[in-house]
């Protein structure tokens, strides 16, 4: 079961949103907020395994409620759902730890897709944000952006830190950890640790 909290300032976003998840077998709704500090007030006392975080908040940005999110629960999976495509926020939501990135045109179908794949440890773009990131990312240096997670667990792989050890540490999971493990590979293109070190250190991943 997949627990699933809401944060927008559109009542009926929110409602269309709780209208199909709450028909999902395998999600349960935590619950709603319509702006920042509502947000943040719930996770003092609860949790949720993900976040569909809007970016225009009346308090806060998503930008920085996210990564505050992240800061202080980082087991929490977050999903940015926006109307706005340009490449500057999809890439500092993504650098703020966000998990994923939606447009506000998404179906039902995508967003169960995307709550599913960031809870499995993996990233989700709606099609048109992934060409704007990947687009944005490839313009700015040339080499594959990792999220803050990604950053997280390849400097652990750096220090010598097993998965279980990795796992421990950020109180994640270890098939969690091998996943990232694994799409850190893919992103970087190296077959094993030592490459994986070696392309980190020579690219200025990791000091």
């Amino acid at each position: 079961m997949i627990s699933v909290y809401i944060v927008d300032d559109h009542q009926l976003v929110i409602e269309g949103i709780l209208s199909f998840l709450q028909k999902e077998k395998n999600i349960k709704v935590a619950g709603y907020a319509t702006d920042a500090q509502a947000c943040i007030n719930f996770f003092k006392s609860n949790s949720a395994d993900v976040i569909l975080m809007d970016i225009n908040l009346p308090d806060m940005n998503g930008m920085d409620l996210c990564q505050i999110i992240k800061t202080n629960y980082p087991g929490i999976a977050v999903i940015a759902l926006s109307t706005l495509s340009q490449g500057s926020y999809i890439t500092q939501m993504i650098e703020n730890g966000a998990s994923g990135y939606l447009l506000k045109n998404a179906d039902k179908a995508e967003i169960l897709e995307a709550i599913t794949t960031v809870q499995n440890g993996k990233t989700f773009f709606s099609f048109e944000a992934g060409k704007i990131f990947k687009a944005t990312t490839e313009k700015k240096s040339g080499l594959p952006v990792l999220s803050k997670r990604e950053k997280e667990i390849l400097k652990l792989i750096a220090e010598g830190f097993t998965n279980i050890e990795i796992s421990k540490n950020l109180f994640i999971s270890i098939d969690t950890v091998d996943t990232h493990r694994k799409n850190l590979h893919t992103k970087l293109n190296v077959k094993n640790t030592a490459m994986l070190i070696r392309y980190a250190i020579n690219n200025g991943y990791i000091d």
